[in-house]
């Protein structure tokens, strides 16, 4: 009986080690606070919507990654609502987003053409065809759908319309709903855009593609694997 006791200690001991190991390679960290200009900090107290709390799975982490991106470029897992932003030494910061529903959403390779802080948006005519009502612009500020940056995805000389950008909804992040752009908590927003240069690539992999070693809908449950 000693023995069957001993041996699963034994088991336990390694799966504890395991795990631990396993968890090493994921730091959850917060945006920080220096990042926030004294526009941004005006801006965003003037938030009317309520700043849900972004679910464990999608809050920004440091983590290892295990694809062939250069440093400096950005990848988007859709399927599990993730953006990657490439570092040195096989890691990468990975954040949770929203993402357009896959009848909208953009996929392929692009570029960072142009990056702007607390942009204005201008909808294009797919939106105003899909939403009635909707003004010809909208102002830059806390109210404005695009949030606090937006960065620009350019295919060769072309604008393609989609953008990752900030969002006054961040309730949504780990969802599918946007028209198609990649939508990021104003915060990690703002961190991102920090750290991105004009020209970096962007890989937004295609529907049903996705590789992230994390499950992000298992690890809602309480699984998905290793991190």
């Amino acid at each position: 009986m000693s023995s069957i006791k001993m041996k699963l200690g034994l088991v336990l001991a390694a799966g504890l080690m395991l795990s631990g190991c396993m968890q090493t390679s994921t730091t959850f960290q917060a945006a920080p606070e220096a990042n926030l200009k004294p526009t941004d900090k005006a801006q965003l107290a003037k938030a009317r919507y309520v700043n849900t709390p972004v679910a464990e799975p999608f809050r920004r982490a440091l983590v290892s990654y295990h694809r062939k991106e250069a440093p400096g470029s950005i990848v988007v897992d859709s399927d599990n609502h993730y953006l990657y932003y490439v570092q040195d030494g096989g890691k990468a910061i990975r954040y949770g987003v929203t993402v357009g529903e896959e009848a909208l959403a953009f996929s392929g390779v692009a570029r960072v053409g142009n990056m702007a802080e607390w942009p204005k948006w201008t909808p294009t005519k797919d939106i105003h065809a899909r939403i009635e009502g909707l003004p010809a612009q909208v102002p830059g500020g806390i109210d404005n759908p695009l949030g606090a940056r937006a960065l620009y995805l350019y295919q060769g000389n072309k604008d393609t319309l989609f953008r990752i950008h900030g969002t006054n909804q961040p309730e949504y992040i780990g969802a599918s709903i946007s028209s198609g752009c990649i939508r990021m908590t104003n915060e990690d927003v703002i961190d991102l855009y920090n750290r991105v240069k004009t020209g970096a690539v962007v890989v937004v992999l295609e529907p049903k593609h996705g590789d992230s070693p994390v499950n992000s809908k298992l690890a809602l449950q309480g699984g998905g694997g290793a991190y």
